[in-house]
């Protein structure tokens, strides 16, 4: 008897141990904006970008100067997040306006077999499509939060009102439940309302201190940039009201915090292009129970590809039986659990970019293939297909590029002869390689490629680039980069867009201005 009755007490105290564990394990809030740079936020040293929110979580965490997305565009960036695989490894939802195959399982749906309580608010993993084998909706990040509304500041940016939303979810959590919400932010996609920046942010046209060399330095510009940061505050907004609901409840020192964006900034050479502007993204990370060393600056070079295996690991669920296809990234616990700033794990050293097709608007729906690599000093990209048009083909207004003032700016100044220097850096062919020392020109205006000097750099890293997406099943490596060409677009609207607006028809693309369209260059 007294046998069976320490037995029954480990049996017990065993199970009381799993309770605690699994009651500990942490609650994970992941919040993403939508299109915004690295440089933009306050944390980072912006002047005219103001963002409390996301520097308190920097300032009691860690601030990560080298994150990057493999693929600067909404939908191939997220999968990316959601699966730990690169956009070239994604099948269809390598491409912009695509279906997600049912074969990638994301990590939200994983924590939700583990006992997670997990939902999301605003946009998701869109414009990609994801659908289960009957055809219904998928919820591959569980279950939607978008119920509550309210009246933002100015035109152009959502009603949903986030942190309310967020503030219902936890109440549907029941005790002890770890949770996972994704706070989707969309702002500072555009549309925006011109002069917010001033007349509702209480901007100036002089707080901007530098315009970036591939644009010109006009009033319409710096109200462009103001507007834009108007929107990035009103993401913060929410944030920091996220962070004030998870103190009222408790939850805030255990819950894993992590704040990015999706892509650079919506303006030309930046959004859907694969230049320092369009991959570097901002990250900050915050858990007070996990990070035991915060407030330090990491130069390692993470991407979005590291964020699932880090989840699933805090989570406590091993990538074997998570169930998810094949893990290209690294969990990051070997910089949140590490005391040192800078340089932490030293392998990591680089990143592979790369895009395939983003938005409508080519002939054929065929898209810009592009592959890159950012190691050291350096950024070496290839564009596979230069006779295709990098921004979208002219005549139907360079799609692949969100209209605004900036845009318009830069197409009419080449339109009317006052310069085509900038219209050719935004939207103009480029030559197959091009290699950027990022540390001098991190605007990527100069291409050093076929400069005296740097033809070993250029060979070497296209070696690493190449070897690498040869062991990563990259399909363009191996000659059939088509596939992606040859995925339908998941909105029967989309397909045939070039051919149909030749034919006389109006396709209705809600994101490039009327005055966009020009002359088809031959």
């Amino acid at each position: 008897m007294a046998l069976l009755s320490v037995l029954v007490f480990a049996c017990q105290s065993t199970e009381k141990k799993e309770t605690v564990e699994k009651q500990n394990r942490p609650n994970i809030l992941f919040c993403i904006s939508d299109d915004a740079t690295y440089k933009h936020l306050s944390a980072y040293g912006s002047e005219f970008v103001k963002t409390p929110a996301f520097d308190k979580i920097a300032g009691a965490g860690l601030l990560f100067s080298n994150a990057y997305t493999p693929n600067a565009k909404c939908a191939p960036s997220r999968s990316i997040i959601v699966t730990g695989r690169n956009s070239w490894q994604l099948e269809e939802a390598g491409n912009h306006w695509s279906y997600f195959p049912t074969k990638f399982k994301t990590f939200a749906e994983t924590l939700v077999e583990n006992g997670y309580h997990v939902g999301y608010t605003a946009k998701g993993l869109a414009p990609v499509v994801a659908l289960t084998e009957a055809g219904d909706q998928r919820p591959v990040l569980g279950k939607k939060y978008n119920k509550i509304r309210t009246t933002p500041p100015a035109k152009g940016m959502s009603t949903i009102d986030y942190s309310a939303n967020f503030s219902q979810f936890l109440k549907e959590k029941k005790a002890g439940e770890p949770f996972c919400f994704w706070y989707g932010g969309l702002e500072p996609h555009r549309e925006y309302e011109y002069g917010s920046g001033i007349s509702k942010g209480n901007k100036k046209l002089s707080d901007i201190k530098i315009v970036p060399a591939f644009w010109p330095d006009t009033e319409e510009v710096r109200n462009d940039m103001l507007d834009y940061a108007f929107e990035i505050e009103y993401f913060d907004f929410h944030l920091g009201k996220m962070i004030e609901a998870l103190e009222q409840a408790g939850e805030l020192e255990n819950t894993l915090i992590v704040v990015t964006s999706d892509n650079g900034m919506p303006f030309p050479r930046v959004k859907g292009q694969a230049y320092e502007y369009s991959n570097h993204l901002p990250l900050a990370i915050m858990w007070k129970n996990g990070i035991k060393t915060p407030g330090r600056v990491i130069d390692d070079i993470v991407n979005f590809t590291d964020l699932a295996p880090t989840f699933l690991e805090v989570a406590e669920i091993s990538e074997k039986s998570s169930g998810m296809q094949a893990i290209q990234g690294k969990s990051l616990t070997d910089i949140l659990f590490s005391n040192q700033s800078g340089i932490v794990t030293p392998s990591r050293d680089h990143v592979l970019i790369g895009k395939e097709r983003h938005d409508v608007g080519r002939p054929n729906d065929v898209g810009y293939p592009i592959r890159g690599i950012r190691k050291g000093d350096y950024l070496f990209v290839i564009n596979f297909e230069t006779s295709r048009w990098p921004a979208g083909n002219p005549i139907t207004g360079y799609l692949n590029c969100d209209g605004g003032a900036t845009k318009t700016r830069i197409i009419n100044d080449r339109r009317n002869g006052v310069d085509t220097t900038l219209w050719q850096l935004s939207f103009g062919r480029r030559k197959r390689f091009e290699l950027y020392n990022i540390t001098k020109d991190p605007e990527c205006i100069t291409n050093l490629v076929d400069e005296e000097g740097y033809a070993e750099i250029a060979s070497s890293l296209q070696s690493q680039l190449e070897n690498e997406l040869i062991e990563q099943g990259d399909p363009r490596m191996f000659g059939k980069g088509y596939l992606f060409d040859d995925y339908l677009y998941s909105h029967e609207k989309d397909r045939n867009f070039y051919e149909r607006y030749i034919n006389g028809e109006n396709p209705t693309a809600g994101w490039v201005n009327e005055t966009d369209f020009e002359k088809e260059d031959k």
